[in-house]
Parts: structure tokens; sequence; C-alpha cells
């Protein structure tokens, strides 16, 4: 089992670290906004919110679309991903309330990571503790994905606390 941490440098940015070496950094352009670039090893990718309402958020090499999310009507993140050419689903969800955490599970519901959230008090932004399991090591898109859960942490957060 791999460990990430995910460091908050200010509320806008994020990056993705793994034994204290950089693997990615998500930076959204506002904070009101789900408009946000992601660079992971040399490559970048922009997540861009369509639709009216927003509510479905893609992921873009150039114009080119990686994946989709939405929330759907029980709080769940479903994902679609479309990494060369083959068509993937996901699903991250919530889970706990005391001892919260995030977990991204496949098709069959087989956990992939769980992400534990961490408020910094004394600058009011999430970092998170995130462990992979072994199946998801040999994902080639691994990557992209812990940077999309990141994305969907943070969104969930945002839309949780705007239901309150």
């Amino acid at each position: 089992m791999k460990e990430y941490k995910v460091r908050s440098k200010n509320s806008l940015t994020f990056e993705l670290v793994e034994n204290e070496m950089l693997i990615g950094t998500l930076v959204y352009k506002s904070w009101f906004k789900f408009n946000a670039d992601i660079e992971t090893l040399g490559s970048k990718y922009q997540i861009e919110p369509k639709g009216f309402w927003g509510t479905t958020i893609e992921l873009k090499e150039g114009e080119k679309i990686l994946l989709k999310f939405r929330m759907n009507w029980n709080g769940e993140i479903v994902i679609q991903t479309y990494f060369n050419e083959v068509k993937s689903g996901y699903i991250f969800k919530h889970r706990g309330i005391f001892k919260e955490s995030f977990v991204l599970a496949d098709q069959n519901g087989t956990e992939l990571l769980v992400m534990k959230p961490d408020l910094k008090w004394n600058t009011m932004n999430y970092e998170y503790h995130i462990a992979a399991s072994d199946i998801f090591d040999t994902f080639s898109e691994k990557e992209i994905l812990l940077m999309i859960a990141l994305h969907c942490a943070n969104y969930y957060m945002s839309m949780m606390t705007a239901g309150m």
C-alpha cells in the first residue's frame, strides 16, 4: 500500500507528494469556482464545469476530454474516464462523520484509495493523507486519478459547506 500526502500551500494551491517528492499540483483559478489546472510530471490538464448549472465537471488535456464527473443524488461523485479511448467508471464517496474519510472505488466496489482530510486550523486549509491499494498502484493514469480524487474531496467539502 502506497502513502501520499497533499499539502495546501494556500486555499487555491495543493501539492501531491510521495516521500517528499512532488507528483502534481492542483491550482484553482479562484476560491468560488471549480475551474482549476492540474500539472503532473510534465503534463498539464484543465478542469472545467460544464452545463447550465455547472454540475458536470470535465478534465481536459487541451481539447481532449479525459474524464467527467458529477455528484449524484446521494452525495456520491460518479467519475467516467476515457483514458486511451477506454471508458471506465469509479465512485468517490464520503465515509464517516467523526473519523471522516473519502474513498475512491471501481465499478465493482473495490476500494482503490482512502483519503483522510486534516483541517489545519491556523490556515483554515485542508490537507489530506492518502493510502492507495496495490491494485491502484498498477494504474498507468494513477497520478491523474489522485489529482481528481483531491479535486473531488475539495468539491465535496465545498458543496457540503454551501448546503449548510
